[in-house]
Formats: structure tokens, sequence, C-alpha cells
């Protein structure tokens, strides 16, 4: 995985009203912790945080005055309604160490014409070397029967990455097609077509 580098700021200022300051000149205040130290806390570019966080547990290079660590984003709070950055918690890793991430889960394939694909979880917890995590795992539902499913254990972890989830949990499986129901105006006119033909087939008196 690429490291992205962002420029890191000491941040002295605290308490919402500096945060709202922070916000004003399009920048996001953020904590770094991690292996025991006193945590850090930071002013980044706002921009260059949200474009960051696109990628799935990117590996920032934390890059400043008194910074130059490697990080993963532990916490993000965005705005509800406008969607921009709030606030970020960091978590300071060292490369070859190990960390827990989620990692997305996505399918290819269709499942047979009978069945309906029911994914229950779209993300899984695996453990991998901080500088290497994967980009996600996929899992092949071509042709899958109904009564199909598949579990965290019998999914294919990229190479370096181990399950970290439960083991037993369903990921997806593939559940029968709704029967579907003829609506009310449907069966009344399939009634009286049914009554008609049987006044049309019944001999005269």
């Amino acid at each position: 995985m690429s490291e992205v580098r962002i420029a890191a700021e000491p941040r002295t200022e605290f308490g919402k009203g500096a945060a709202r300051k922070i916000r004003r000149a399009d920048k996001v205040p953020a904590v770094l912790y991690g292996h025991g130290i006193d945590p850090k806390h930071l002013t980044l570019p706002g921009h260059e945080v949200l474009l960051a966080l696109r990628t799935p547990n990117v590996l920032i290079r934390l890059k400043g005055e008194g910074v130059d660590e490697l990080a993963l984003p532990k916490g993000v709070q965005r705005d509800p309604i406008k969607g921009f950055v709030e606030h970020v918690d960091l978590l300071l890793v060292k490369r070859g160490e190990k960390v827990t991430v989620e990692i997305p889960v996505t399918t290819v394939g269709d499942v047979h014409t009978d069945g309906l694909l029911d994914q229950q979880l779209v993300s899984i917890a695996v453990e991998a070397e901080a500088t290497h995590i994967p980009t996600g795992v996929e899992v092949d539902v071509e042709g899958l029967e109904v009564g199909t499913a598949i579990t965290a254990a019998q999914l294919a972890l990229p190479k370096g990455a181990t399950l970290a989830a439960d083991p037993e949990a369903v990921v997806l499986q593939v559940s029968a097609k709704p029967v579907e129901e003829p609506a009310e105006g449907e069966e009344a006119a399939e009634g009286e077509a049914a009554a008609a033909s049987e006044t049309a087939e019944a001999p005269a008196e």
C-alpha cells in the first residue's frame, strides 16, 4: 500500500471555538495516538484529508514540525449534512507491525436465477501488516444455488492477511425468490373470466 503524505501542524488551541476556527480555514483538527505516546493534537489540510479518506484504511505519512509518523485513520467525524470531515483520530503504526482493520467484501458474478443474494456483511475484520493492508476481498457468487451460505472462514483472503472476525459469521447467503402473488384486480379479472367460461360451456335447458 502506498503512502499519502499530508502536512501536519501542531495544535495548541482546543475546544469548540478553536475547532470551528480551524474548520473555517478549511483545515481539520486531528489527534495522533498509539504506542504509548502522549496524544499529539494536530491540524491537517481539509482537502487533502478528504481525498485521502476515499481509500479504505489509507496509510498516511504525517510530516511537519515535530511530526514524522505513519498513521491509519481509526475514527472520522463528518458533518451529517454537508459531509465534510470535522475531526480525525489517527493510530500511530510502525513498519512490520500487525494491525486489525476492516476491509470491504465485494461480490462478482450472479447467483442462480432462482435465488436472491443476501449479503449480510459488507466488510470483514482482518489482521495484516500495517504497510500492506489489502484493499478488500472478492467473493465469486456465480451460479450459487438457493440455500448456499458462505462464512467468514470460507473467504479467500489476500496474501498476508488473516481472519480476525468470527469464522462462523455468515457473510452472504442465497435465498429463494419470493413467489409473486397476483394483485387483487388480477384475481377479480381471473375470477370473472373463469365464470364467463363456465357459463358459455353450460348446456342450454
